[in-house]
């Protein structure tokens, strides 16, 4: 067995912003569960990839747990019943990414008792790796930290190329957001379980698990807990620390090269809340059906961490929390820098719902957008050492080639950029419009 690498004494990367953290109103406060609600929304499209397949029809009585729409493709997990109930439509239902997107409707029943069954759990060791990579896709786990890319994809380690450490993500940089803080604390056991059965399905070496510190609490509790073969890394409070090429740079002071991925690295990276959901996979055989949100902003009367089943209405989980103010402006998915704001409260929690951040007036200031003064901010700021201000003059002339010659698709879209600018120029979406028009391009060749 070849030596660990050694570890950053830094514990940070280059560049990158330090927006306020906001995180003092839930980052104590312990998870909740909300109530199962009347009728819950699963869209078929909830990770990136392929939609789910149904597999159940209008009518029919489905148990919690219960598979209900398989994978689509390779990239591509199952869905299952978030509760004990009858498929009541297979329809097109609101988004939050703002369409109507085919979904699957479960009327809860008011008289089940909503458990999963009887721990049904399976070894790792008695399942070959294509066994294994089944088990995690059917399973339907996904990454928690937003993206929701498909877990089991991860764990497929192309032939002729290795994992030898695992990278567990536990830094959750974004502003205001504490659901996977919540989770080192309340399920630590848990998250180094999740660790180990990951280091065991692509056999890795060592595994690290990379938490800000300015969650001291999280860090000692993991330590009091991670065996021989996984280590606790403390890493600097910047944003996007989050961001797994940051998280690797913060730790090893390795750079994944242009266009690569971790694995060319010899590294995997997962969120923590993905470890703990592949313990209860693998251990007690309950796939993704419900996970931890963080309802929070000065907008909403009781901000608190809830565990929620996938496909609540985003209007039952404010209602839990108290309901919104008299003064509230905004709904977010996700944090203020990578969140999306949403147009109406019956869309649903998503796989990848992280938190809902509620804006008030006060917080929602209209920024007037000047002309660029070339000041370089946004390429100081820019973790992917990117020219933002230039990328956008690309993208608004549509100059596909420079966009191109200049890594369009290295942004992955931080809005660190945007957070700095003087001219309060939304660079960010620029980046969005310049990688539409390559990939518009390449399609009509």
């Amino acid at each position: 067995m070849s030596a660990a690498p050694p570890l950053s004494s830094s514990g940070t990367f280059r560049h990158g912003v330090h927006p306020p953290e906001r995180k003092d109103a839930t980052e104590h406060l312990a998870i909740e569960r909300v109530p199962f609600v009347e009728e819950l929304t699963l869209p078929l499209s909830q990770h990136i990839g392929a939609p789910s397949k149904p597999v159940v029809e209008v009518g029919q009585r489905v148990r919690r747990g219960q598979l209900i729409a398989k994978p689509g493709g390779f990239v591509s997990v199952g869905l299952h019943a978030p509760v004990t109930g009858t498929i009541a439509a297979i329809e097109r239902r609101m988004h939050p990414n703002g369409q109507m997107m085919p979904s699957i409707v479960v009327r809860t029943d008011p008289y089940a008792s909503q458990r999963v069954g009887a721990p049904t759990g399976f070894d790792l060791a008695d399942l070959s790796p294509e066994e294994a990579i089944k088990r995690v896709q059917l399973g339907g786990l996904v990454g928690q930290g937003g993206a929701a890319f498909p877990t089991h994809v991860k764990l497929a380690v192309p032939e002729g190329r290795k994992v030898r450490f695992v990278v567990i993500n536990g830094c959750e940089c974004e502003p205001y957001l504490t659901c996977d803080h919540r989770t080192m604390v309340e399920r630590p056991e848990a998250v180094v379980r999740g660790t180990q059965i990951i280091m065991s399905a692509v056999g890795a070496e060592r595994g690290y698990i990379g938490v800000e510190m300015n969650k001291p609490d999280a860090i000692e509790i993991l330590r009091q807990v991670v065996p021989d073969g996984i280590e606790v890394v403390p890493v600097q409070v910047k944003y996007p620390q989050g961001a797994e090429k940051m998280l690797i740079d913060s730790i090893f002071k390795k750079e994944i090269p242009q266009g690569g991925l971790p694995i060319d690295l010899e590294m995997l990276v997962n969120n923590v809340g993905t470890a703990a959901a592949m313990a209860d996979l693998f251990d007690q055989g309950v796939p993704f059906i419900e996970r931890v949100v963080t309802v929070t902003g000065p907008a909403i009367v009781r901000p608190r961490n809830v565990l929620v089943p996938i496909g609540t209405p985003l209007s039952s989980v404010l209602e839990h929390c108290g309901g919104l103010t008299s003064d509230a402006r905004h709904v977010i998915l996700g944090g203020p820098m990578m969140g999306q704001a949403q147009k109406s409260l019956d869309a649903p929690v998503l796989k990848g719902t992280s938190g809902v951040l509620c804006l008030d007036r006060h917080s929602v200031v209209p920024r007037t957008e000047y002309p660029c003064i070339r000041c370089g901010r946004c390429a100081e700021a820019c973790p992917m050492f990117l020219n933002p201000a230039r990328l956008a003059r690309f993208a608004r002339g549509e100059r596909v080639e420079e966009l191109k010659a200049q890594h369009i698709w290295s942004c992955f879209e931080c809005a660190s950029c945007s957070y700095v600018c003087p001219s309060g120029i939304p660079l960010v979406h620029w980046m969005r419009i310049g990688k539409a028009v390559v990939k518009n391009q390449k399609v009509a060749e």
